[in-house]
């Protein structure tokens, strides 16, 4: 599972961490099966019909076409991205578009696929007819060679939406990775079908722009349906944001491992338990993040929670963070700062003053390399010393599985 990077003011970030994973990346490469190059956009579904309350659908069809290639190890634009991209260049959401518009917003979110389409209700048919029908229509389209790799049209009952979108996934996954597309029995048993009302809570909560809108129309959702893992997260991420860490922590422990946030739900469930003083869960769930993705901050943060716990592997975790991003002082001075705190002080030396070399103004890295030049350790009682680790708060994996695919071999 994988994004694209990070768009506007993030680019040159985004440039900046692509050279500094190529080394590490390359090495885990080799050892490691590539995800696929080329990157996936999905447009939220255009609505066909009059019925405006129904234009979530769109959404929710986008959705869980996201989740369910990305479960697969598929590489798809992230929804933030995406949005991103209509955004600039003034798109309605929801409105018909183009075939031309579609292709723009693509190369704008760096897409080589986009799939893209719309829907439709209408009435119950006559005679006796009780429930709305639903139909999908669904296009794929090859963005490098401006061309049409598949379309598919559904149909079945309002009611049965979730039904029916996945069985839209499974044939769009079909097209993408045939290697990887299971039968439709087995890809709907890892994929459950969602009551409509929660996933029309989910999308609601998902476009919702104040905070209480986001918290009223996700909890809902969550309520109607406790094994829906998408409102988990997102519920997670709104707790963290507002410090409630406890119930970040619950939310993000709910969050299914095919979740497309399944990942990111680590990292923040990881923090979450750090900042509650349970460092020995915060380890375990970024040790378990670690070994699905190495990225610096994770290994960072990592180091940051063996600190507490007294581990000396926190020095390791720190190292193989600098290697990975050698530019960012914070690794340096954690290094420095287990090493000082274990008495090994002209190796914690050399590491404030690598720190110092990339941020000169750093008082707490002048402090402890006084501290080391003088062989002087942790004295009881010296508030200005303890609980010095830094952690990092910012969650990107874009750049690492933007570079995993551009060195994965085309198809």
């Amino acid at each position: 599972m994988s994004t694209t990077r990070l768009q506007a003011n993030k680019s040159g970030c985004y440039t900046s961490l692509v050279i500094r994973l190529a080394a590490i990346l390359v090495s885990a490469i080799l050892s490691a099966p590539l995800f696929a190059a080329d990157t996936i956009l999905v447009l939220p579904f255009f609505n066909a019909g009059k019925a405006r309350n129904y234009d979530w659908i769109g959404d929710s069809i986008s959705e869980t076409m996201l989740d369910s290639l990305a479960a697969e190890g598929l590489s798809v634009v992230a929804p933030e991205v995406r949005d991103q991209a209509i955004h600039d260049l003034n798109v309605r959401r929801y409105a018909i578009l183009t075939r031309a518009s579609v292709m723009e917003i693509a190369v704008n979110a760096d897409a080589s696929f986009v799939v893209y389409g719309e829907f439709e209700v209408t009435p119950p048919p006559p005679p006796g007819g009780t429930k709305e029908a639903l139909r999908i229509g669904a296009r794929i389209l090859d963005v490098r060679h401006v061309r049409r790799r598949g379309e598919f049209s559904l149909t079945g009952a309002v009611d049965d939406l979730s039904s029916t979108q996945n069985a839209l996934a499974w044939r769009v996954l079909g097209v993408f990775a045939p290697d990887r597309a299971h039968s439709e029995e087995q890809f709907r048993r890892t994929h459950p079908t969602v009551r409509n009302d929660a996933l029309e809570n989910y999308i609601r909560g998902l476009r919702a722009t104040t905070p209480e809108q986001k918290n009223k129309f996700l909890s809902t959702a969550a309520r109607l349906a406790p094994s829906f893992s998408q409102p988990c997260f997102q519920l997670g991420r709104l707790n963290f944001g507002t410090r409630n860490y406890q119930a970040a922590a619950v939310w993000f422990e709910k969050v299914a491992q095919l979740d497309l946030h399944y990942r990111e739900a680590l990292f923040y469930l990881g923090l979450s338990r750090y900042y509650l003083g349970e460092f020995k869960s915060a380890a375990d769930a970024l040790r378990k993040l670690a070994g699905l993705i190495p990225l610096p901050e994770v290994l960072n943060n990592l180091g940051a929670v063996l600190v507490r716990l007294g581990d000396a592997e926190a020095v390791p975790a720190f190292q193989k963070a600098i290697e990975t991003d050698p530019a960012d002082p914070d690794y340096y001075f954690n290094a420095g700062y287990a090493l000082w705190r274990r008495g090994d002080f002209a190796a914690a030396a050399d590491s404030f003053r690598a720190s110092l070399q990339r941020k000169p103004d750093d008082e707490n890295a002048t402090l402890l390399l006084g501290r080391c030049l003088q062989q002087s350790g942790p004295r009881p009682g010296d508030v200005r010393t303890e609980a010095l680790e830094r952690v990092k708060s910012e969650y990107n994996e874009a750049a690492w599985f933007a570079l995993k695919a551009m060195l994965a071999p085309r198809r």
